[in-house]
């Protein structure tokens, strides 16, 4: 008797009328929960949809990508011609000896190293030494285990060079410092602070396309031609092992 009323109850169609907000609450909430938020999700998308990005975004889209890729062939450029440089220094005759620095003076005019190898290891007169980061110096003497490098700074140092990209040759003259001094033969020559300074074909004395350095500063007023301070990239006194040949 008690569970009829109770359904009657529940079934008046006043109460019905009553709860249905709740009902329909409860429902939605028991979709949402089957569908784990799927169709929220689809009318959100529906409702945002002429706010989407239109073609004014869509072109700034297309441009950022073209930047991107254009970057991306720099780079794939760059990173090409270092490899074929790189080649090309493997491929020149000569195999390079490795050297300890035993002793090292730099300070004043006479800048030289003292390596602990010479001729017993095959090291001549007038050899290349180069270290991380670039070209030091040449072979001055040698004894039958040790070696004379004379450095880029040293007053009588002359290495013919040129700017990476063949924009500019000159002669690297040292002043006794590690910033020697580079003499262009061109009066007309485009440089600016940054170049980077290597070892030119021309060069009697050293293997061409060896890194020398960096342009500092540069005097257009020189006479006959514009001259610039190079900073050597070859830290020397930090250097303990060299690479001879």
């Amino acid at each position: 008797m008690a569970l009829r009323t109770n359904l009657k109850r529940l079934l008046n169609p006043r109460l019905l009328l009553a709860s249905w907000p709740w009902l329909l609450l409860l429902a939605a909430f028991a979709v949402l929960r089957i569908s784990k938020g799927a169709l929220l999700l689809d009318f959100y998308a529906q409702a945002t949809r002429p706010f989407w990005p239109g073609s004014a975004q869509q072109e700034w889209l297309q441009k950022a990508q073209r930047f991107e890729d254009q970057q991306r062939i720099a780079l794939l450029e760059a990173k090409l011609q270092e490899q074929q440089q790189h080649q090309a220094l493997q491929l020149q005759k000569g195999p390079w000896l490795t050297a300890a620095v035993i002793s090292r003076n730099i300070q004043g005019w006479w800048q030289q190293l003292i390596l602990g190898a010479g001729a017993l290891e095959g090291i001549r007169v007038g050899a290349a030494v180069t270290a991380p980061g670039g070209l030091l110096g040449r072979v001055s003497s040698v004894t039958p285990s040790t070696a004379r490098v004379l450095l880029l700074g040293d007053p009588s140092s002359r290495v013919a060079v040129e700017l990476q990209g063949k924009r500019g040759q000159g002669i690297l003259v040292g002043d006794g410092t590690s910033r020697p001094r580079l003499a262009f033969l061109d009066k007309d020559v485009e440089v600016l602070p940054g170049d980077v300074v290597i070892t030119s074909p021309a060069s009697t004395i050293f293997p061409a396309n060896l890194i020398v350095g960096v342009v500092q500063k540069v005097n257009f007023e020189a006479t006959p031609a514009p001259e610039a301070l190079i900073q050597l990239s070859a830290p020397v006194k930090a250097i303990d092992w060299v690479r001879v040949r």
